[in-house]
């Protein structure tokens, strides 16, 4: 479950046993980037390591697939992820809540904006082309951003722009994502509690 250190940083450690998989993370919002992922399909592990550089979390996850099936370690992966992250932010007081980015990747551009309100919508467009890329389906890939935006408890717009390159396109997504996400987490000197009219998220 998710607590504060005693020096202060916000951070939170998942598990997720099913019986098609066994994942843990460990989120600290508050770090500098350090990465250590290891799920067995590489490139979901550079796209998750690639997020923790840009977004500057540090994350230890570890997963293991029970039946084999790269679609379930790659959902549950996300939902795990984005779970141990929606936990590390707490009451997410004195937070700046917005958060915006334009990223591009060589041919691709990508644009993501987040609200960190905890009212869950997500709209995605990732113009995915190919059947697979590094050895995940299209559908995986999708799959995978959808989930992680789904358990973040966020209200997140994810666009490609533009782009040849399907690798180039779901990098610069998940590196927008990332820059956006650390702005929007940044705790504001200037603001008391929760960034809210309402007087909660």
């Amino acid at each position: 479950m998710a607590d504060i250190s005693a020096a202060g940083r916000r951070g939170a450690h998942f598990v997720r046993n099913t019986k098609e998989t066994s994942i843990t993370v460990d989120i600290d919002i508050d770090g500098n980037g350090l990465s250590s992922v290891k799920t067995d399909l590489y490139f979901l592990d550079h796209l998750i390591t690639t997020l923790a550089k840009h977004s500057m979390l540090n994350v230890e996850l570890a997963a293991l697939s029970n039946d084999h099936i790269v679609h379930h370690i790659v959902e549950d992966t996300a939902i795990a992820l984005s779970q141990a992250i929606d936990r590390s932010l707490l009451e997410r007081k004195n937070i700046r809540r917005f958060g915006y980015a334009s990223v591009p990747m060589d041919d691709s551009l990508a644009s993501v904006s987040i609200d960190l309100v905890k009212r869950q919508f997500h709209k995605v467009d990732l113009k995915l082309s190919n059947i697979s890329t590094e050895g995940i389906q299209k559908e995986d890939l999708e799959h995978f951003v959808r989930s992680l935006l789904q358990n973040l408890n966020a209200c997140t717009h994810v666009i490609v722009e533009y782009g040849d390159n399907d690798h180039h396109k779901i990098e610069a997504a998940l590196k927008a994502f990332a820059v956006a996400f650390r702005m929007a987490v940044t705790i504001d000197s200037k603001s008391t509690g929760v960034p809210s009219t309402k007087g909660e998220m």
